[in-house]
């Protein structure tokens, strides 16, 4: 024996990633699943109509006080009820999803909206102006990053 012990490899229990979609609009909805099942992702997702249903549904999560499960949000600015930039501020000031990892999926390529965004601490901000194979493009990146960064508990 050398005195040298390698080092075992700790594994820690991790959940997969889930993907929420807020977006409104149904044909964007269906082309971000058609995307997700072209790159063969097969983790959970699910659905939120607008900013309101989507911070429903992610508190719904958390009442049972256990810690949020990791979430890879896709998100679009403009919703009725309550829009993209609304959902930001309230996650932001949650203590409880602030760290959500949002990425703004949005048909405005305003500068002034990616400025907001930004400001709002979004991981990144694609426009949707093409769902073709840029839009599958921008969803495998989403999914690497996804499978690659770790997500706070």
């Amino acid at each position: 024996m050398t005195g040298i012990e390698p080092n075992p490899v700790v594994k820690v229990p991790t959940q997969p990633v889930r993907f929420l979609i807020v977006d409104d609009d149904q044909v964007s909805v269906l082309a971000i699943k058609r995307a997700l099942k072209k790159l063969k992702i097969i983790n959970p997702v699910q659905v939120a109509r607008d900013g309101r249903e989507a911070l429903d549904m992610l508190r719904e999560e958390f009442t049972d006080g256990k810690a949020l499960p990791p979430y890879l949000v896709t998100l679009d600015l403009n919703m009725p009820r309550m829009n993209g930039f609304e959902f930001l501020e309230e996650v932001r000031k949650d203590p409880t999803l602030h760290r959500l990892v949002i990425f703004v999926l949005s048909t405005s390529d305003a500068p002034a909206d990616v400025a907001n965004a930004y400001d709002n601490n979004i991981a990144g901000y694609i426009v949707k102006d093409n769902l073709g194979d840029s839009f599958v493009k921008a969803l495998d990146m989403i999914d690497c990053f996804s499978k690659v960064v770790e997500f706070p508990s």
